[in-house]
């Protein structure tokens, strides 16, 4: 362990036992107190847009070539992996804004956000499971209800715009 990580817990531990613990409130260890669900929708856009990849690409015929052969399967395995990486994302972000933004009066003000987050990391899993449509776009619609509650939370009004990405859909984003 290095002298300034070694300094810095004993520090920590000075001031636990001091009686002067320091809170903090942020999305990482640096308390800057920013917090958007704006990655989590990009994330479930990613997630559609993967699935929408996968179905387009055409699946070598019969006979064709290794090189054709290898060449599609590398692709598939591409956006694959990409869009479990995306649902991952998806998942960490509202597990980061869920667990470290969310207030106990926020959850009473908006009972239903545990039972959403919930939701919302079983359908990450379910989209990154199988390559069905409708099970991203219910990923997408999750994270977008989530979105607005979390402006809510703000007193802030929300609207949705298009997200002119090719995976259409929309982003839910403060209205002013």
């Amino acid at each position: 362990m290095s002298a300034l990580r070694w300094y810095d817990r004993a520090t920590n531990i000075v001031r636990a036992l001091a009686g002067r613990p320091e809170t903090v409130y942020a999305h990482c260890d640096i308390p800057c107190g920013i917090y958007d669900p704006h990655e989590a929708q990009i994330a479930a856009l990613t997630v559609i847009r993967m699935d929408q990849m996968i179905a387009e690409t055409t699946p070598p015929a019969p006979g064709a070539k290794p090189e054709e052969i290898q060449l599609y399967n590398e692709k598939i395995a591409r956006f694959t992996a990409v869009k479990e990486l995306h649902a991952e994302k998806a998942k960490h972000e509202i597990r980061v804004i869920f667990g470290d933004y969310f207030t106990a009066d926020h959850l009473k003000a908006f009972p239903q956000t545990s039972d959403l987050v919930f939701k919302i990391f079983k359908q990450a899993s379910k989209a990154r499971q199988g390559i069905a449509l409708a099970d991203a776009q219910e990923l997408l619609n999750e994270v977008q209800e989530f979105a607005e509650i979390f402006w809510k939370t703000k007193n802030v009004a929300t609207r949705k715009i298009p997200s002119h990405q090719k995976s259409g859909g929309d982003l839910v984003v403060p209205a002013a």
